[in-house]
Order: structure tokens, then sequence, then C-alpha cells
């Protein structure tokens, strides 16, 4: 059995064939999928679904790539944390590849996200795009450590994926380890110690190949974990069986 560790089935791609979806999931036994919160006014769906259906779970956060949304405060992180479906703390992080100028907003938003996952004990779900070193840095400077997380739809060096490492982060791979010119991510995936690894579809977007351009869903992520498994030369059910694990001890509140 595989998990998708993120993804965004309530955006409208997937959301308006639900029952497809799932059934897919099924089909391609994709036995888990995380939804990822990433603003407030798509929080209730996240939630939503995780309430609806007992293979889906939720995370709370706001994505760093809008200067305009609107804020959680830290309180009201910790108190949506305790939902019984939300599991971990997210999407956050830095993004730089849209956002310019002074990204003061950005980091304060990273900050109190970490400072509300260590609060409540669940693991962060980072993202980062052009902005390694800060990133890096903040998780060092708010002690990051203390809740873990994982570094969602890795796409850096394998040197920022050692600092994650050394930190406790796990590390996802998405559809772009698939890509033919991925070839930093290829490395790092190689590299990565199986145990900390997690995989992930991001959909809809991203999908892997053979469905590149087309509309990903959670049930493609067996085609990730495959291509992990032929870079690295071993069973794809080991891969299945060790990303599946670790998904269980790092989103402990989740159960099995």
């Amino acid at each position: 059995m595989f998990i998708d560790s993120h993804c965004h089935i309530n955006f409208p791609d997937l959301a308006a064939r639900m029952p497809e979806v799932l059934a897919n999931m099924q089909a391609n036994q994709v036995s888990h999928a995380l939804v990822i919160g990433v603003s407030r006014p798509k929080y209730p769906q996240v939630l939503a679904l995780a309430e609806s259906h007992g293979n889906l779970y939720a995370t709370v956060g706001v994505h760093p790539d809008d200067p305009e949304a609107e804020e959680y405060s830290e309180d009201e992180l910790v108190a949506l944390a305790a939902h019984p479906r939300v599991v971990g703390i997210g999407e956050t992080g830095l993004d730089y590849h849209w956002c310019k100028g002074d990204l003061d907003w950005q980091h304060q938003r990273f900050r109190t996200h970490i400072r509300a996952a260590k609060r409540v004990g669940l693991p962060l779900v980072i993202h980062t795009r052009e902005s390694a070193e800060d990133t890096i840095r903040l998780m060092r400077e708010e002690n990051a450590e203390v809740c873990g997380g994982v570094m969602h739809c890795f796409t850096e060096t394998w040197e920022v994926a050692q600092a994650a490492l050394e930190l406790g982060f796990y590390i996802s791979f998405s559809g772009v380890v698939t890509f033919k010119n991925a070839a930093q991510v290829k490395e790092v995936a190689q590299k990565v110690p199986l145990e900390r690894m997690l995989i992930e579809t991001d959909s809809p977007y991203l999908a892997p190949v053979p469905y590149r351009g087309k509309v990903n869903e959670p049930a493609y992520v067996r085609h990730v974990a495959a291509h992990i498994a032929e870079l690295r030369g071993i069973d794809l059910e080991e891969v299945a069986r060790v990303t599946s694990d670790n998904f269980f001890r790092l989103f402990s509140k989740a159960g099995r």
C-alpha cells in the first residue's frame, strides 16, 4: 500500500470528481492521503474531507506565497490543531519565486507556524522555493527540530537535504523525481536514507511520468514510488512499506 503524504484534492479539478478520485486511490493501492491546508477560505473544505473519509487526514496552515492572505495567529493554529483529524501544521515555509522585496511578513508567518507546531507537538509541512538558505536558517533559529516535520516536494540540493535531515526532518518526493531533467532531485532521492523518506503527489499539480502535463491525483503516487525504487535498485514493495511506516511515524496522531 502507498500513502500520498501531500495533496490538494479539495481544489476544483479534483473536488468535482471526488468519488472517482477516491476509487482510483483504492484501485491503485493508495491507502491514505494527507490533504493540506493552505488558506483560511480553503481550510473548511480540507477538514470536511478528513471528517468524511477515514483514510484522509488534514493539516492547517497558510501557504507562504500570498502576502494578502488572512493570517492565523499562533493561538488560532494551536486551537485548530486540536481537532482529531488534524495531524500536522502547514503548508508553511518560504517562497521567493513569486514574492519579491520586503519579505519580513513571510518570515513572521513561518515563525508563527513553527511556534504553534512546537506547542501542540505536531509536525510541520514545509514548502521552500528559491529560499532554501533562509528556510533552514529560520528552522534553526526557531528550534524546529522540537516538532520535526517534512520538506515537501523536495527539489533542493543534497546539502539542503542534509541540513533538514540533521534537524530531524523527513524528505518528501513528488512527481518531479520522474522528470527527465530532474537530475538534482534524482540524486537526492538516491542518497536520502529510506527511513527518512516520504512520497507525495502535490496533486492536482506535478503529475508524474507517464501522466506529466495532466491533472495529478493521489492514485499516481505509486509512479513516484516506482521511480524511486528504480533509482535505488530496490523492490517497489520496500518503498511502499517503508514510506508508509515513515508517514505514520511522523504523523503519529493519524494512528494506523
